[in-house]
């Protein structure tokens, strides 16, 4: 039986090992699978979300054990992994506050003699491919809504992160979900795609890369299976002239340099007005100075390591990539003693004297690194922002509303920030255009991706 290792970016250690399932067992996972929906479809919705909000209490009760599994697995300082299963509970209570409203009947007006509505039926077996980055948000909001919306789930997560799908199991198990209504599979990628191309699987929520969207939809290729991509992401900021500068450093900062970088939302590129070009640059490299690469195990630690030496070399190959190309780094990476250039552990940067000709301004980093360009107008912050093949978030950082307004209108992506970045509100849909895919999660019209409409058209006599 073929088995897998995890390897922890802490020390390069083998932190576990999984075996894969026959393609016997991922078939009989399918058969309970479709076996469950049967019975939980029929479940009513005030039953099933009883249930559900049972395993967000059982899963959040293990809070300080699952913080310690994720820094493990991904690097994530000790300090910030708590935080996920905060949001976990945050988007799984508000999916399930949303659900009564958002599977409610639309019923049209009435017709004398006729019963008419459009219930929001269910698809069946959703399968969820989840990434290691943020290992428990961006499962959660498909898994969450799913199941309430009365479909039971598959959950493929990262080799990285295979801990992330047991403790779900865990708390469902706990809160007693029937039997194949939620599982798990530790399988690869050919097992994956044979998967996901089984006629039994009625829809795919899928998050990562954009070469992943595509093995996803080429394996759907002969099929009618939908799939919800939520891929890449080279998100901008853009500090107008009139933004409270101080503010707007630190967030975009934050935004930069949080979870190594590795973050689809995460700051990437950054264009200032002319004006504060040198203060937003001189304040965001104090930031990054002022971090402390190392051990995440270590509660004083704020920069992590990145989740493999292979992911922290091609950053370091990008960042040289520009610097060969005339870019000027402005951090030291000597200041950071973690960062020896062999390991997983890789030094803040930032870049100027960049364009877009460098693919540190035009494909996506995943790093702790932002290029940063001045501009002299909004029309030319937007032409930039809109210069890419991604289209996941934006950020304008300003004191005026309506300019903000106005911009975002012209922006090519799924969400405008002003004043923020790098957040996911769970009452917002959460979707990407161009190559950060499509669909979306979240929201009351996440449920919509997850249900299909059903009309019921009566008539009373005859």
């Amino acid at each position: 039986m073929a088995s897998f290792e995890t390897i922890t970016p802490v020390d390069g250690s083998v932190l576990l090992v999984r075996e894969r399932p026959t393609a016997r067992e991922v078939d009989a996972a399918l058969s309970r699978a479709a076996n469950g929906f049967r019975a939980w479809r029929d479940w009513s919705l005030e039953r099933r979300i009883e249930l559900l909000e049972r395993a967000v209490a059982a899963f959040v009760g293990d809070k300080e054990a699952i913080a310690e599994e994720i820094t493990r697995q991904i690097g994530r300082p000790i300090a910030y992994s708590g935080g996920e299963v905060n949001g976990f509970e945050a988007r799984a209570r508000t999916m399930l506050r949303l659900a009564p409203e958002a599977l409610s009947p639309h019923v049209p007006p009435a017709i004398d003699g006729f019963e008419r509505d459009i219930q929001r039926a269910p698809l069946g077996i959703v399968a969820v491919l989840a990434p290691w980055n943020y290992p428990f948000l961006a499962a959660v909001n498909a898994v969450m809504p799913a199941l309430a919306a009365g479909n039971v789930v598959v959950l493929k997560h990262s080799d990285q992160t295979p801990l992330a799908a047991e403790r779900m199991d865990q708390a469902f198990r706990y809160a007693g979900l029937p039997d194949g209504v939620f599982q798990y599979l530790h399988i690869d990628h050919d097992q994956v795609a044979e998967m996901i191309a089984d006629p039994r699987v009625a829809y795919v929520c899928f998050t990562g890369s954009v070469t992943g969207g595509h093995a996803v939809q080429r394996a759907l290729a002969r099929s009618f299976t939908s799939a919800g991509l939520e891929l890449g992401g080279k998100d901008p900021a853009y500090v107008r002239e009139d933004a409270n500068i101080d503010y707007a450093i630190a967030n975009i900062a934050e935004g930069i340099f949080f979870n190594s970088g590795q973050s689809c939302c995460g700051i990437e590129r950054v264009y200032v007005h002319e004006r504060h070009f040198n203060t937003v640059v001189d304040g965001l490299v104090a930031y990054a100075e002022q971090l402390k690469l190392g051990d995440p195990r270590d509660h004083s630690t704020t920069l992590g390591p990145m989740v493999k030496t292979s992911a922290a070399n091609s950053v370091r190959d990008q960042i040289n990539k520009a610097l060969a190309q005339g870019a000027r780094s402005l951090v030291d990476a000597r200041k950071f003693a973690a960062d020896t250039g062999r390991t997983a552990y890789l030094a803040p940067q930032i870049i100027i004297n960049c364009d877009h000709s460098m693919s540190i301004m035009s494909e996506e980093t995943f790093g702790p690194v932002a290029g940063v360009m001045a501009v002299r107008s909004d029309r030319e912050a937007v032409r930039l922002m809109n210069d890419s093949r991604y289209g996941l978030t934006a950020s304008i950082w300003t004191s005026d509303r309506d300019a903000a307004r106005a911009i975002g209108d012209q922006l090519e992506t799924g969400t405008v920030f002003m004043n923020r970045c790098d957040y996911l509100d769970p009452e917002l849909a959460w979707t990407g255009v161009k190559d950060s895919g499509r669909g979306a999660t979240l929201s009351r019209l996440g449920f919509d991706y997850l249900t299909r409409p059903k009309s019921y058209h009566f008539k009373l006599s005859v």
